[in-house]
Parts: C-alpha cells; structure tokens; sequence
C-alpha cells in the first residue's frame, strides 16, 4: 500500500515538474512572439498636428485614419527643445533625447574646433555608393548617443536588421543610427537613384540596383493635378496667391504642374522631391526594401525607419496653408494605406508595430498672417549684421571678436577675447545686451547662463534642451513670435513654438492599445516606449519615459 502510495506521488511529481516546465517553455514562446516582428517608425517632414484634423473628411480609412482607428493617438505631443529642423528631429525621435546630449544641434552648424560649418550627416572619411558624386558622403558619426534601433541590434547580437530610407540623406541615417545594416536616399539631379555610403556597404544590393534600373523614379514624370476636384479643397486657402513660390519655367504656382516639361528647369529629377510623388516614390522603394531584405520574416525584431521628406519640400515652396499642401497630404495617406495593406501581405497583419509622428511643424506664411491682422512679419538680417558690426568694432575695437553667427547663435573667438584680456561672460553679456535692442529681438540668453541656471518650463527650458555645452554658440537670439529670416513665400520652422512643435504621434499594430490622450507627451518619449514594447535597454542617452498608457 505504502509502495502504491510512494509511487503515486513520485508520478504525480514529475507530472508536476514536467507541466511546470511546460509552462515555463510555453512562456518564454509567449514572450517571444509579444514583440513584434517588425518596427516602422515614420517621421513626416514637416507635419503640423492639426493636419490630422484639418484634412480628416479627406482621408480614407486604411492611412491615418487606421492609425486613429486602430491604435493609439497623443494629441497634445511637442518638441520639448529648440531648434525645430530636420536633423535634430529625427535624431531626437530615435534617440529619446534632445540635442543637448545627442549633439545634433541643427543641420548644419558651426564647428568651434574645426573653425568651420559641418553639416549634420556629412563624413568625408567615407565613399559614395551608387554615384560617383559626393552627395553618398554621408555616415551618422556626429550623433552622439545610440538609437532604438541600435539597441535592438544590440539585444539581438546584430541578427535584428534596420534600414533607413528617405529622400533626404539626414532623414535616413540619422534615425538607422551607427548599427544599421544600411540607410538609402535619394540623389536627384540628372541621376536618380537612391543611393548609400562605404560606411554601410561597398556595393548596393542587387535588389536597389533592380530598382533603380526600373524606372520607377521616371514614371512620376507626369502631371500634377489635385487628387480630388480642386473644388472640394475647401481645408486650404485660394490657389492662386502671392504667398507661393511655385516652379521655375511656369508663371503662377497654381494646379495643374506638367513635371516633365518643368524637370528640365528644376535640376530634373530634384522637381519630384517637392511634389507628393516624392513620398510615392518612397513608398515604392520602401515596399522593395521589406521584400528584399525579408523585413519581418522571421521572429527577431527588425526596424525599419522611413522618412517622407516630401511634405517639407512642398511646404516650403508653398505654404501650410495651400491648395498643393492639401494635396500632398491626401495622396500621402493613400501611400500609407497602400503601405499598411503590403505589410499586412508581407509581414503578416497584427505582428508589426507602428508609430507615425514629424521632425517638426511649420508657421503659416507671416505676409498671409499680416493679411489677416495677425501680428507676423520677416527679420532683416543684413540690416541686423550691419548694427552688429559696427557694435563690435565701437565696442571691442575689432569684429574679429565674433567668429560666426549662425542658426540666431553667436560664436565668440576665445583666443581673442584672452587676447584683449576681457572676461568671457561679461563679453558674452554685453553682446546679449545689443543683440537685445534690434528689431524684433524677442529674448536673448547666454551660454553662461546656459550652464548656470535650471531652467523648467518655458522657452528658456527649450534652449536649454537644445544648447550642447562643446558644440552650441555663447549668445542665443529668440525672435518675436512669427517673425521669421525667410523669404516671403512659402513656410519653415525652428522656433519652439507651437506652430513648429505640436506635432502628431500615432502608434498602431502590434502590442499598442486603442486609445487618445491630452496628456502632454514629448518628442524624446517614442524611442523609450519602443524599447518599453521590445523589451530591450533604452538608447543610452534617453531623457523621454515610456509611454506605459500606449503600450497594451
């Protein structure tokens, strides 16, 4: 009876052991398949948050309206830093930080050891791929801090792939981060292939080479018309305005646009950058890239960052509030739907993940707020520099005091400042000063106090988000609220405004609720939610928390 009884409970044990183990076996499966088998991130260049809402009756339902629908969107989502522009954007975005520890200040700024401008992706250590001009010179080197997509290639001992596309190079590699298998964008002019650099490969894969040889780019050669009837485009302002800039080789920045007849007075292949094929045409390579590199085919996490540079283009030549702006977001929306139908054949629909948010928003056009009695208007900088430089040379005896003045920062010559035996904080006071008294100067800080003071809330907190200690200048100048160095047609962005700061945010797709907040959310939170949803270490510099409210 004993004997029964001992053997009984021996069965039963093991069963136990086995079942548990089972379990543990069944879990640790579970867990793998949680994380999904592909990240997109789309960063939209130059999308005001009120596009969403501005444009909604004109979306379809498979575009943003299925993000809205299906996923989660921040509607109350900022840059919490300064500058607004394309390469500190999508730094920050994959990053989780902000220029003042990715170091990614503006697209171009002036390098106080070299003496000289460098441009944000630029690295004359590497070769061209794909052209023999120099525009493939480009490699992430100056980004400080790692990205998400570093960290997955990390977590995943580099079997996790990511490729970076758009048509700007800064669109591309940034966000890739250093670890990317690749990044690819697009050189126009008389080529028209998407290209890359020696820091990713020697050669483009057959697959690009397949791409570029199908004349895809070429196809887009056609006329430009309004999707819709241009009647309906009741969202936007009168096509015909003195607010646009339009095409070179045609009179009046109004629809229709033959582009082939215009290419060859618009550096041929460059014209398709500021129309919406553009983001047509990234779509398409972008839809080559998950067949040819098998994106999501297999249960490691692969990322995939995408850029729709075009929107900027077309914003900058025309304004936020035209009729060609309207346009390009409604044939952008049916590009991202024709993109979620393919990642649903491709990758397989609820096993990728999703998020879709800007580098930056943009101002309306200040002639076009001037006419409507909104305070606005356009900074003459040369009056300014001149000021300036008769404030130097009364003040200081020299204007060789100042090295640069670029992106409203001031760069002050250290070794002349010793030179002429002068402290550097009351040299950097007394220009802030000056500065303070032109025209349409709104404040006016400075590194000291950059460096000194913990600045929490308001514009002064921005700056100091976007102030890198070796890289940025010693006087930072903030214009008057929506008055802009610019020409005046069309639209652009830096300030810490809301116009350039409010941005979308909209996760769907693997792993995300459905949902909506008001909640204030910043750029910096997206990469530490990613990495929340993934599992793996957050970008080594992130300042952004994850977003627990979006993940499911």
């Amino acid at each position: 009876m004993i004997k029964n009884l001992m053997g009984f409970l021996l069965v039963f044990l093991i069963g136990l052991c086995n079942a548990q183990s089972q379990t543990e076996n069944n879990n640790q499966k579970s867990t793998e398949l949680d994380r999904p088998k592909l990240v997109v991130g789309i960063v939209v260049d130059q999308m005001r948050y009120d596009y969403l809402t501005r444009f909604y009756n004109k979306f379809g339902e498979g575009g943003f309206k299925r993000m809205m629908n299906e996923g989660f969107n921040c509607k109350n989502h900022h840059f919490n830093y300064v500058p607004t522009y394309t390469g500190p954007g999508h730094a920050s975005v994959y990053t989780g930080t902000t220029p003042k520890y990715h170091g990614v200040i503006s697209n171009n700024w002036y390098d106080k050891q070299e003496k000289t401008m460098v441009y944000c992706a630029s690295d004359d250590s590497v070769t061209s791929v794909g052209t023999y001009d120099r525009a493939g010179k480009m490699s992430p080197h100056r980004m400080l801090t790692t990205t998400f997509s570093d960290e997955n290639r990390l977590f995943t001992q580099m079997k996790g792939k990511t490729i970076g596309i758009a048509l700007k190079d800064r669109g591309a590699v940034l966000p890739a981060g250093h670890t990317a298998n690749a990044a690819y964008w697009f050189h126009g002019k008389d080529e028209g292939h998407f290209i890359s650099s020696s820091f990713y490969m020697n050669d483009l894969p057959k697959w690009v080479n397949d791409f570029n040889a199908s004349n895809t780019a070429e196809s887009y050669f056609k006329v430009w018309d309004t999707f819709y009837d241009i009647s309906t485009y009741t969202e936007s302002g009168s096509d015909d305005t003195i607010f646009e800039k339009g095409f070179k080789g045609k009179k009046t920045a109004t629809f229709p646009y033959d582009l082939k007849a215009l290419k060859s007075s618009n550096n041929n292949f460059d014209i398709l950058k500021t129309t919406p094929f553009g983001n047509s045409l990234t779509t398409d390579f972008a839809m080559a890239a998950i067949k040819g590199e098998a994106l999501g085919q297999d249960a490691i996490t692969d990322v995939l960052t995408l850029s729709f540079s075009s929107t900027d283009y077309v914003g900058h030549n025309f304004g936020v509030n035209s009729k060609e702006v309207e346009d390009t977001y409604i044939r952008l929306d049916k590009d991202l739907e024709r993109l979620f139908q393919f990642l649903d054949i491709q990758v397989g629909k609820g096993v990728y993940t999703v998020f879709l948010t800007a580098d930056h928003g943009a101002i309306d056009v200040p002639a076009y707020l001037q006419s409507v009695k909104i305070p606005a208007g356009y900074v003459d900088n040369n009056d300014r520099k001149d000021n300036f430089q008769r404030f130097l040379q009364d003040t200081f005896k020299t204007t060789d005091i100042v090295e640069n003045v670029t992106n409203d920062q001031i760069f002050i010559n250290y070794d002349k400042v010793k030179e002429l035996g002068l402290n550097l904080s009351e040299v950097e006071q007394v220009i802030a000063n000056e500065q303070l008294s032109y025209d349409h100067v709104a404040k006016v800080y400075t590194a000291s106090s950059m460096n000194s003071t913990n600045f929490t809330t308001g514009i002064e907190s921005l700056l100091q988000n976007g102030f890198n200690q070796k890289r940025s200048g010693n006087v930072i100048v903030v214009n008057d609220v929506s008055y802009i160095v610019y020409g005046k047609t069309g639209s652009t962005h830096g300030s810490g405004l809301n116009y350039d700061t409010h941005v979308p945010l909209l996760f769907f797709g693997k792993g995300i609720r459905h949902g909506q907040t008001y909640q204030r959310t910043v750029i910096a939170d997206i990469a530490p939610t990613i990495s929340a949803l993934l599992g793996i270490s957050f970008p080594n510099a992130a300042t952004g928390q994850p977003l627990e409210f979006v993940i499911d």
